[in-house]
């Protein structure tokens, strides 16, 4: 046996392993619950999550309230940051109510230049077609989650199950209430179902859940977080997760 034998097959074992622990996830999954901004599009990809950051942190410096965030959360260049910054200093205020629909208003403006993730449109129609139910669990707005699907004629397969930011913004993820939200709805316990998504809070919500997680990594550090966060499942692509659905519902090797 060479040295590239021994090499090789420990990789080829491992990697035959994913395959197979991945088409099991994919077999199980009832119910889909999709995070939005990542797994299905790049929402801020043409209108820069930083700059919204920064004209919240202004408009709050103009009213005079930049004592409001520190210099790391403003440092953060996270518009989700800032609006949970300011909630956990006055919750529910008639404030934190304008600055999420600030907020709002950007991500509305952001979804005419998002970026649809590869295959995410393809594969949320196949796997609805093979008859597993969506629901997108997301911390942006509901009203942008129906716009973009609206403009991808995606709709029809969520509706009505779109679980995104309420005013309540102590229940973003990391915490698991919009999860539960949509697999009380849906009638699915948390383990026939399966979350896919992008952020170490989307796999501590779904681990809260009791909801199995895929991660989806679009480069090297998402995946870092991901997995230090202690996701096992991450990939760097929709394809396999395609691939897969289509063997599956083809097993004598007709359909795809």
């Amino acid at each position: 046996m060479t040295s590239d034998t021994t090499q090789t097959e420990p990789a080829a074992a491992k990697s035959e392993n994913a395959t197979e622990e991945l088409t099991e996830l994919i077999r199980s999954a009832r119910v889909v619950l999709w995070d939005f901004d990542g797994p299905i599009c790049r929402l801020f990809a043409g209108h820069s999550a930083a700059g919204v950051a920064g004209e919240l942190v202004d408009w709050l410096a103009s009213r005079g309230l930049h004592g409001l965030v520190t210099d790391t959360e403003r440092d953060s260049l996270d518009p989700h940051l800032v609006l949970r910054a300011v909630d956990r200093r006055h919750p529910g205020s008639d404030l934190v109510a304008e600055l999420e629909e600030r907020l709002t208003k950007e991500e509305l403006r952001a979804t005419s230049t998002a970026m649809p993730t590869a295959f995410a449109d393809i594969l949320i129609q196949t796997w609805r077609a093979r008859g597993a139910r969506m629901a997108v669990t997301t911390n942006n707005s509901p009203r942008v989650v129906r716009a973009y699907l609206d403009d991808r004629g995606l709709t029809p397969c969520f509706a009505p199950h779109i679980y995104g930011r309420t005013q309540d913004l102590h229940r973003l993820k990391p915490d698991p209430h919009c999860l539960h939200r949509a697999l009380n709805a849906m009638g699915a316990a948390p383990g026939a179902a399966l979350m896919i998504g992008d952020s170490p809070s989307d796999f501590q919500a779904a681990r809260t859940a009791g909801v199995p997680f895929l991660g989806y990594a679009r480069n090297e550090r998402k995946a870092k977080l991901l997995t230090e966060a202690g996701a096992v499942h991450v990939v760097g692509s929709l394809w396999p997760l395609l691939e897969t659905l289509r063997h599956q519902a083809a097993p004598g090797g007709s359909g795809g």
